[in-house]
């Protein structure tokens, strides 16, 4: 019997190892949850196309927003764990959203297995160019100073770049009156417009309002100053340990065999290390990570334990 366990457990692998060897053998669909010619589909668009080129294989992009990303993210999870359905998942809707709304139709941890983590992008802390606050210690002090009457703008409630500034002032000790938006198309111009005082703003929204020096830029959030922004200090520079930045990852449905994991994880890297997309995705102001699927896997859980704790403390909550 134990011949032939061993035996039926040997034949599985040779044929989980023939398959990842030929796969694919059709066209692989990688879900973006957001719409068209955002961020997250952009940075798809670019590793989609740069597999296909170097490795021939063919990469649709499908477009499934709505939710804050769950509708995308729960259609990866429930696809066949074969391989040719993927998910360009972020800290969102795999590390927030699992708090911040009442019911997930998924579980990132259970319902997916981590690819590889393609990138990460700071929050960037604006004001307008007539704002007397010149430096992050300047706006610290105000909301020390004065607690509850310095206004920060978001793109939303429960989004990285809110809870970014929960996180803030909860370093920092200062005290502001968020202002949720929908988006930066409502928060730009009002923060040009002088109805509130500073914005927590991904790089991209603001970067051609700081170009024109419409816009500055008192910080960035992430680890490493913005290649795109090297005079911008850091938070952590000022608060050490500081960190709060947008991830992006693919991911695939639970039970995928894992050579194809392997397969998918190691022609990902080979394109994120091309010079080409690295340049694409630092111009908008991003870090290109890489790695394997064990440390995605890691990031995700230590990040859910950090950003569930950011939730409960912003009482944000979405039905």
């Amino acid at each position: 019997m134990l011949r032939r366990m061993l035996a039926t457990v040997t034949l599985a692998a040779v044929a989980l190892a023939a398959a990842a060897q030929d796969y694919p053998t059709k066209p692989i669909k990688l879900i973006v949850p957001f719409p068209p010619a955002g961020g997250t589909d952009i940075l798809s668009r670019v590793v989609a196309q740069k597999v296909g080129d170097t490795s021939k294989w063919n990469i649709i992009v499908d477009n499934r927003p709505g939710a804050g990303g769950n509708i995308g993210v729960d259609a990866a999870a429930k696809s066949p764990a074969d391989g040719y359905t993927l998910v360009m998942g972020q800290t969102s809707n795999l590390a927030i959203n699992p708090t911040l709304f009442k019911s997930l139709p998924y579980d990132p941890v259970k319902d997916l297995v981590p690819v590889v983590l393609v990138g990460s992008s700071p929050i960037a802390i604006a004001v307008r160019k007539e704002s007397p606050y010149r430096t992050l210690a300047d706006l610290v002090n105000a909301g020390n100073a004065k607690p509850g009457t310095i206004t920060m703008a978001s793109p939303g409630n429960g989004t990285v770049a809110h809870l970014s500034g929960v996180r803030l002032m909860k370093v920092t000790g200062a005290t502001f009156e968020h202002i949720p938006y929908k988006g930066a198309s409502g928060a730009v111009p009002d923060l040009l417009g002088g109805n509130v005082d500073f914005y927590m703003a991904s790089v991209p929204s603001v970067q051609a309002q700081v170009a024109s020096g419409k816009l500055r830029l008192l910080a960035t959030t992430g680890a490493k100053r913005s290649p795109i922004f090297p005079n911008v200090p850091t938070v952590a520079e000022s608060f050490p340990g500081f960190q709060a930045v947008t991830w992006f990852g693919i991911l695939a449905p639970a039970g995928t065999p894992r050579p194809i994991v392997n397969r998918l994880n190691a022609e990902i890297n080979k394109v994120l290390h091309a010079p080409d997309v690295r340049k694409t995705i630092e111009q908008d102001g991003g870090e290109v990570m890489g790695g394997s699927p064990e440390q995605f896997a890691a990031l995700i859980r230590s990040e859910i334990g950090t950003w569930s704790a950011v939730v409960r403390e912003s009482g944000a909550k979405v039905d």
